[in-house]
């Protein structure tokens, strides 16, 4: 997170920017560093080059950057921060490399570095600690934060903010935010779904974690054993598109478990330079799913999943978690792989049976894309939909500008890019914007709502427009409770 530093002497200035380029030094991956190759290719694809034309705000001017710094050429100085902090990190630009550079590994190292030899204002220190450390991993702190805003929201507490002129005392883009955000839930998953009344029993592992279990629908024996990565904000601003994960797993003849000890992927941690808070949830999650003996583990976030993704790479340094990490990453799948590659075909219907066809396009999550290379399942599922025509998005691969907490950071450059991609859906003549990651899906509702072609024309998960069209069954009950 970017924060003002405090008044320092000139001397203290030069003291901490030695420490930083000692632990850029210390950090950062030299053999990376020096596989790139100064082609270029990189340029065309990253978002932060295009809308200003600095070779520095490029993904190779940060790697020249980051290896004047490590080879003594160069002081780390308040320039060489602000273009760390300026970039996305949509990691766009390493599909375009011939030369297979690790650049987000390279950011994040760089962050981490940055993050550790900063001395930040006390009540940025609060912010981060409130947030990385208190609320992300604990989900049921999450879920109270769900539950006070479905109050906010449903209460006319959020109406009468709104009529006070309470809301001016933020940015525009913070109000323009507040107002696309989607009804909070204090349920998450595992409670909605129980409520539900739908097939489950509760599964407790050799180690007393307890998971819930949901069947296969059907009476077809079942594709695999799959455990579900619910997310932390995932689970409380869409409650309903878990749930329709869990029906769409079910339908296509997987038996979905939950483990209920599960916790944040630490994505947003890493973004933001917190890097062995990021190495503890993975840790957790590592050791959760493996005791939940499941054959996959599936992400219906396209940002929680490129960092679950890269669980090997986080641990790298880690030997007693090496093993162990790489049989993780081996079992991670994004939903739409798993229900168009592994599982039973879907009964699909019409979503609006008329005459003409819905008209719907495509924006690929960055990391989805990027990082996990799932671009076509997405697309070949909403193919498959009767009576959908999908019109491709040009550049649908660039970044929305959301970037986790991108948006709020750096709500200039998020907005140029998000304002020059709604241009682009125009095009499209689009009714409805489908993605696959929470962010892009409420950057899209924020293109949406600031677009003058908006119109009736609204964004949505892939899993829930999936939801719409599939002839569900019910799932059939377990024997037992194990």
């Amino acid at each position: 997170m970017e924060a003002k530093q405090q008044t320092q002497t000139p001397t203290q200035i030069q003291t901490q920017t030695q420490s930083l380029a000692t632990k850029l030094v210390a950090t950062l991956d030299y053999d990376q560093l020096t596989n790139c190759m100064r082609c270029g290719f990189c340029q065309t694809a990253c978002p932060t080059f295009n809308e200003t034309g600095l070779e520095a705000a490029s993904p190779r001017g940060r790697i020249a950057l980051m290896k004047a710094v490590a080879d003594g050429f160069m002081e780390p100085g308040q320039q060489f921060k602000e273009q760390m902090d300026l970039c996305l990190g949509c990691r766009a630009c390493e599909p375009a490399c011939p030369s297979d550079v690790k650049y987000g590994q390279l950011i994040e190292q760089a962050r981490e570095s940055i993050t550790a030899e900063t001395e930040f204002p006390w009540h940025v220190k609060a912010v981060r600690t409130l947030f990385m450390e208190r609320l992300f991993p604990n989900h049921g702190r999450m879920r109270l934060v769900g539950g006070l805003l479905k109050l906010y929201q449903r209460s006319g507490l959020q109406t009468v903010t709104r009529k006070s002129g309470v809301m001016n005392l933020f940015p525009q883009h913070m109000r323009e935010m507040e107002q696309i955000l989607p009804q909070a839930s204090s349920d998450g998953v595992i409670v909605a779904w129980e409520k539900l009344g739908l097939a489950a029993a509760w599964e407790t592992a050799s180690n007393g974690q307890r998971m819930l279990v949901i069947p296969q629908a059907g009476t077809s024996a079942k594709v695999a054993r799959v455990g579900m990565f619910r997310g932390c904000i995932m689970d409380v601003l869409f409650t309903e598109t878990n749930v329709n994960t869990v029906k769409l797993l079910s339908e296509a003849g997987f038996e979905v478990v939950i483990p209920e000890a599960q916790t944040c992927c630490g994505a947003l941690h890493a973004h933001a330079g917190e890097g062995d808070s990021a190495r503890g949830l993975a840790r957790t999650n590592i050791d959760v799913f493996a005791n939940a003996r499941v054959d996959y583990i599936a992400s219906n976030a396209g940002g929680c999943g490129a960092s679950l993704k890269e669980y090997d790479h986080l641990l790298h340094a880690d030997p007693s978690m090496i093993s162990a990490a790489r049989d993780f990453v081996g079992r991670m799948k994004d939903v739409s792989e798993l229900l168009l590659d592994y599982g039973r075909p879907l009964e699909l219907k019409p979503v609006a049976p008329t005459a003409l066809p819905t008209k719907v396009t495509y924006q690929d999550s960055c990391h989805l894309r990027n990082v996990m290379r799932v671009h076509r399942q997405p697309r070949d599922l909403i193919k498959l939909i009767p009576g959908v025509q999908l019109n491709e998005l040009q550049s649908a691969d660039t970044c929305c500008g959301s970037a986790g907490i991108y948006n709020l950071t750096q709500p200039q450059m998020s907005t140029q890019v998000l304002d020059h991609k709604m241009e682009l859906v125009d095009l499209t003549q689009a009714e409805t914007i489908i993605t696959a990651n929470p962010g892009c899906l409420l950057q899209m509702q924020w293109g949406i709502h600031r677009s003058a072609e908006g119109g009736n024309r609204k964004a949505v998960h892939l899993i829930d427009f999936l939801a719409e069209a599939v002839h569900f069954q019910e799932p059939q009950m377990p024997q037992k409770t194990i």
